[in-house]
């Protein structure tokens, strides 16, 4: 099967489709609101605009916001399941609400309010690929206001075989088409309406408009990934620097701790060793002296000659002399 470059859930080639054959856009919203064709009297697109400069944005909305009989209706199409999806059509809606109240008016000149999902991927559990959420009262099942709708299709649900008698199945399955043969089965069924969209789909896709879009998307989104890129290197050698220089500082000041701790210690240790042998050093000269002296004075009161004691003690003769007192003692 040749795959689809492109398809109707791209976002780019569905706004701009249906900008460029509002015709088709008003069939297909009848379609998806089950109401006739003909009861649509007033009919206007409100954003037909795609600044190229949101294009690259990641959460971008090309989103189709419309005026229908005096009701809005914002019709989107949503590829990817990025959670929330309930949530967050009710965020969107209660933008688009608020933001139609003029200043100084009235809330019951609010208009009623739809918001439609086209969505490719399972949203609720029951088998139906369309749901249809208003807010009610859960017991006497009383409606609260006819002014909030949510319409969500889900294109995972919607069968292979389609009647061609059934618009919105064939529509839906439009959106659902992947392949070249999709497509051409499709358009086989002979149905005017669809073969006029397939036909669109293959003009806007061959236009350079479409291609310049598509440019600028592309390039808006390489210059977002860059942009990221660099802005993540800046911040890792930030960080890095950041890392190091409080690493630097947290070792300096560990190994200056460190440092004095152990500098103390062994100061100590060193001081009490150092004083332990000096003071012994100390002791045992003293010590020696004192002996030395006591024998001197031992001799002399043995009337030893001064000589001999000098000889024997290794005393001066005045230091012996000096002694002479302890003979009475």
């Amino acid at each position: 099967m040749s795959k689809l470059k492109n398809t109707f859930k791209t976002d780019i080639l569905f706004k701009l489709l249906f900008i460029k054959y509002p015709d088709l856009l008003r069939r297909l919203v009848a379609h998806l609101l089950r109401i006739k064709l003909e009861s649509i009297t007033q009919f206007e697109i409100r954003n037909q605009e795609m600044p190229p400069e949101v294009l690259g944005n990641k959460f971008c909305r090309l989103d189709i916001h419309m005026m229908v009989n005096e009701q809005q209706v914002n019709l989107e199409v949503q590829v990817e399941d990025e959670g929330d999806f309930p949530e967050r059509a009710i965020f969107h809606w209660a933008r688009i609400f608020s933001n139609a109240l003029p200043a100084g008016g009235k809330y019951s000149d609010l208009p009623r309010t739809i918001v439609i999902s086209i969505v490719d991927f399972l949203l609720f559990s029951c088998p139906e690929f369309n749901s249809e959420y208003q807010a009610i009262e859960i017991t006497r099942h009383e409606l609260l206001t006819d002014k909030m709708v949510f319409h969500f299709f889900e294109l995972p649900k919607v069968t292979e075989d389609v009647n061609r008698n059934d618009l919105l199945l064939l529509w839906l399955a439009l959106f659902k088409a992947d392949t070249e043969e999709e497509l051409s089965k499709i358009e086989a069924l002979g149905v005017p309406e669809l073969n006029q969209a397939i036909s669109a789909y293959h003009s806007v896709t061959a236009s350079s408009e479409f291609h310049e879009l598509e440019r600028l998307r592309a390039k808006a989104r390489h210059d977002e990934a860059q942009a990221l890129y660099h802005a993540e290197k800046k911040g890792e050698a930030k960080g890095r620097t950041e890392g190091e220089a409080k690493g630097r500082a947290e070792g300096e000041a560990k190994g200056r701790t460190e440092g004095e701790v152990k500098g103390r210690a062994e100061g100590e240790a060193k001081g009490r060793a150092e004083g332990r042998a000096e003071g012994e050093t100390k002791g045992r000269a003293e010590g020696r002296a004192e002996g030395i002296l006591s024998i001197a004075c031992n001799m002399l009161k043995r009337n030893k000659p001064i000589d001999e004691i000098m000889e024997d003690t290794g005393l001066p003769r005045a230091e012996v002399e000096a002694l002479r007192g302890c003979n009475n003692s």
